[in-house]
């Protein structure tokens, strides 16, 4: 196993795509509730 130094942790990019889904996510949810509160729609069982 190899030890990384500060300078070479520092260096190191990682967790920008999770972020995006986060983000996508909650704009999804976002709008899910604002076309529910728009035109809610009656459950047909």
């Amino acid at each position: 196993m190899i030890k990384l130094e500060n300078e070479q942790l520092k260096k190191i990019n990682g967790g920008g795509v999770g972020a995006w889904f986060l983000i996508g996510g909650i704009i999804v949810f976002l709008i899910g509730v604002a076309d529910g509160y728009v035109r809610p729609l009656a459950c047909n069982n």
